[in-house]
């Protein structure tokens, strides 16, 4: 069966007592496949320590994001640029946001996101590229997004209908969201192209000390074939590179990957 692929996201482990090329030269040296959303300036560093760029931020401004039509110029243009870059450095996804709501209907948005993610939706495909619209809660840690509930975010991505154009699947933020998240999985797999896992409550370890039962996730998207890259985006409560590594064991410990 393929497994999936390891990585973490940059955001969430430096300036946390570890010196950047040091936190490199571990993930690499622990088992990782690849490191997220890390400045570019670090690239280099990265693929010469044998890991993926997995993932980069397709465009600007979380909040201000596809929804609304005005932004489409300026992220078409981000997408673009951030294509070519993701193509040079084979970076397999790039992260796009819906951005908040800040007065538009759930009905707008939805056509809006669309029409922006359509616009360069060829281009991906030429560049063999996914751009993934992330699921967020907008309840906790990103109040007013738009793209906070599956079903919103797989209306858009059956709308622009382009194998380039799928979904991040943040199992953190979904739980929070609507939960019955292994159901979701098995049902939408093939709408996701990226995962990334945090514990809940408190966005900590995906360890065995919280609601998410990990091991039952990590099969379940095991089973459904994924080949993609589960991405470690917690806030550790532990030394960083002890964290990763025991989070790396609960994911293929039993077995799960690898």
């Amino acid at each position: 069966m393929t497994a999936p692929k390891a990585s973490l996201t940059w955001w969430s482990f430096v300036d946390r007592g570890v010196e950047p090329h040091d936190l490199i030269r571990a993930a690499a040296a622990m088992g990782y496949d690849g490191i997220e959303l890390a400045e570019e300036p670090l690239w280099p560093g990265i693929a010469d320590a044998g890991l993926a760029i997995a993932t980069h931020r397709g465009h600007d401004t979380l909040e201000d994001g596809l929804n609304r039509q005005e932004n489409h110029d300026r992220i078409e243009r981000e997408l673009l640029a951030n294509l070519k870059l993701a193509q040079r450095w084979r970076i397999p996804i790039l992260i796009c946001f819906s951005g908040n709501r800040n007065g538009t209907s759930d009905d707008a948005g939805l056509e809006n996101t669309a029409l922006g993610l359509s616009r360069v939706a060829r281009a991906a495909e030429d560049a063999g590229v996914t751009l993934a619209l992330e699921l967020l809660n907008s309840r906790i840690d990103h109040p007013g997004y738009q793209c906070d509930r599956t079903a919103w975010g797989l209306s858009v991505i059956d709308r622009v209908a382009s194998p380039r154009v799928k979904l991040l699947y943040d199992v953190y933020h979904m739980q929070i969201m609507e939960g019955d998240v292994i159901r979701t999985i098995e049902t939408h797999h093939d709408a996701f192209a990226h995962y990334h896992v945090a514990g809940n409550p408190g966005r900590h370890e995906p360890d065995r000390s919280q609601e998410l039962w990990y091991p039952a996730i990590y099969r379940a998207i095991t089973a459904t074939g994924f080949a993609g890259y589960i991405g470690m985006e917690y806030i550790p409560r532990h030394e960083p590179v002890a964290s990763l590594q025991a989070a790396l064991h609960d994911l293929r410990g039993d077995g799960v990957i690898g």
